[in-house]
């Protein structure tokens, strides 16, 4: 994104505010740094257009085929339930 096309609202402020988080992090416990490297990927991805899950999202991702090539899925009456539970709160 060249500079021209930056919203106002990104000063030199808001990167120095950025520096000023990343450095705090760096005392933080390594599963705090984890979810903020986790929750940076998702954010510059939304930026890009492009998602890469974790290896934790690929994994069920993969269980959920399974489950699906093996035939169990849910009926069009089950799924119709679990919704109206949804939607009754």
């Amino acid at each position: 994104m060249g500079a021209s096309l930056v919203a106002p609202c990104y000063t030199r402020a808001m990167n120095s505010r950025l520096r000023k988080i990343i450095e705090r992090a760096e005392t933080w416990a390594k599963p705090a740094q984890d979810e903020l490297v986790q929750t940076a990927i998702e954010i510059e991805a939304e930026q890009h257009g492009v998602y890469h899950p974790t290896a934790d999202e690929l994994r069920v991702i993969d269980a959920a085929l399974e489950e699906v090539e093996r035939g169990e899925i849910a009926s069009s009456a089950e799924v119709e339930a679990a919704f109206g539970k949804l939607r009754r709160g």
